[in-house]
């Protein structure tokens, strides 16, 4: 590793490579692009120039035969996620995944194996974590300010549905609101209460207009001990990006939950005794807090704070809200 930095590949010119993963990985300390590959060399060469970054391949292949490539972002439309994780992983490189790890539970276990067997680490990219304010918000619910939690709700929308050839609205390609926008509250959830889901009960809008994928999603998730996370997600509707944890003593608001601006918007509030406290969190970029904590991985032997299982996990609280959508009942989950 060249400086001792982990050098990254990225297969893919998707959007959130461009705007927010790759220029995260080049603001951080362990880690640097030093390639990126598409489906053709014009595309790859154009971004590679115009983000500075050393490398352009005309094919993913090429990438991954690259000898000085540590580890490799994959922002791929969902379908792909399995092939190119486990085509990674068989070359050798680290593997960081976006969200959804991949198309059902199966998928992201045999990715999860894979990357095992090659010795490389694995991890799915909820960037959202990796910000300070989630460990603030868990201090203050160890604080036992807000009480014993009751309920969550979280809340992931926005309004895209004129893009008819968006990949997200592509049933074969892994398109749909819960796999967009609602893996966020639903990852927040297994996150905050440090469990998995005993049941899933989900009512989704299935739009004609588009490949009849879930263009809006309302549900619930069960927990145990009576706690339950509700949720909505949808791509086809007013925007919000929010996160509500209901105590018994009080509550926490987190009015922009998975979106950070970099700014006093990324701050959150607590509720007791009918005052309203705002916490102040650092302004950082979470895309570069993930490279770096995937970095020191790769690079010292860390431990990740998110790993395969992780992945896994989520997969199969996301597959049951999928069943119980699709077919109209609640969906228990094999723990």
């Amino acid at each position: 590793m060249r400086e001792n930095k982990v050098r990254w590949g990225v297969i893919g010119c998707a959007g959130i490579a461009i705007r927010s993963v790759i220029p995260g990985i080049q603001q951080s300390a362990t880690g640097t692009v030093a390639a990126i590959a598409s489906r053709g060399p014009d595309k790859a060469k154009e971004t590679a120039e115009r983000l500075n970054i050393p490398k352009a391949y005309g094919s993913y292949e090429e990438l991954l035969a690259d000898p000085e490539i540590d580890a490799v972002y994959i922002p791929l439309p969902n379908h792909l996620h399995k092939e190119w994780t486990i085509r990674a992983a068989e070359a050798g490189k680290h593997v960081l995944c976006e969200k959804p790890a991949a198309i059902d539970a199966a998928e992201a276990e045999e990715m999860a194996e894979a990357c095992r067997r090659a010795g490389v680490t694995f991890a799915e990219a909820f960037m959202y974590r990796y910000h300070p304010r989630y460990a603030a918000i868990k201090a203050v619910i160890r604080s036992g300010e807000i009480g014993e939690i009751r309920a969550i709700h979280g809340a992931f929308t926005f309004n895209n549905a004129k893009d008819a050839d968006n990949v997200r609205y592509k049933q074969w390609m892994g398109g749909g609101s819960i796999y967009d926008v609602g893996v966020y509250p639903i990852s927040a959830a297994r996150f905050i209460l440090e469990q998995e889901p005993e049941a899933a009960a989900v009512h989704a809008f299935f739009s004609p207009e588009h490949d009849h994928v879930d263009m809006m999603a309302s549900g619930l998730l069960e927990f145990a001990g009576g706690v339950a996370l509700t949720f909505d997600c949808g791509m086809w509707a007013a925007g919000r990006n929010t996160l509500e944890i209901v105590g018994t003593e009080g509550r926490i608001e987190v009015p922009s939950a998975y979106v950070v601006h970099e700014n006093a918007r990324d701050h959150f509030y607590v509720v007791t005794g009918g005052e309203k406290r705002e916490v102040e969190v650092p302004c950082v970029n979470q895309y570069m807090l993930q490279a770096d904590v995937f970095g020191r991985n790769v690079l010292h032997g860390e431990p990740m704070p998110f790993g395969p299982s992780d992945a896994v996990n989520n997969m199969r609280a996301v597959d049951a809200c999928l069943t119980s959508a699709r077919e109209r009942r609640r969906v228990e989950l094999n723990l």
